[in-house]
């Protein structure tokens, strides 16, 4: 257990908590940010991780945190939150094709259960394997494998019989 967070810590984990983060807030900028805030928390309270879990799931457990308070601000601040799920630096016509889709996944994905579309989130945007995914919500790889699952199958019944009307 260790009882300081040093740059090797950083280095081995700080990309998986970038993904994690990513695959919340689909901004590379915003993740980004929250990575940085998530070890700046973590390096303030090293001394609560007692090792009951791995360092990296701690870490993406503080920046679960983090992005909360993040909705919180926006919140308060009325700042859209669409504006996250975008780069600025796309090119504005095929944004907007990627937008579209992205919109109705995102339409498609609120159908599911809150477990199941973090899941999806984690898998899809964070790149997360099963392994992993199981890891950071407390569950194992085979649960993190069955719950993508039956999510996929909700969001492909979900957009055909969309198609068809």
């Amino acid at each position: 257990m260790p009882d300081k967070l040093d740059s090797a810590v950083y280095n081995e984990y700080a990309e998986q908590v970038y993904k994690y983060l990513f695959s919340l807030c689909h901004n590379s900028d915003t993740a980004e940010e929250l990575t940085q805030e998530t070890f700046y928390r973590a390096v303030k309270s090293i001394k609560n991780y007692d090792g009951s879990c791995k360092l990296y799931v701690w870490l993406c457990q503080i920046a679960k945190h983090v992005w909360y308070k993040e909705l919180e601000s926006r919140k308060k601040s009325a700042q859209p939150l669409e504006e996250a799920l975008y780069d600025a630096n796309e090119d504005p016509e095929s944004s907007q094709v990627l937008r579209s889709e992205k919109m109705e996944l995102f339409k498609a994905m609120q159908g599911l259960e809150q477990i199941q579309r973090e899941v999806v989130y984690l898998r899809l945007t964070g790149e997360f394997s099963f392994r992993e995914i199981g890891e950071i919500l407390h569950k194992d790889e085979t649960w993190a494998r069955v719950t993508f699952y039956r999510a996929k199958q909700k969001l492909k019944s979900g957009m055909s019989s969309k198609d068809n009307t």
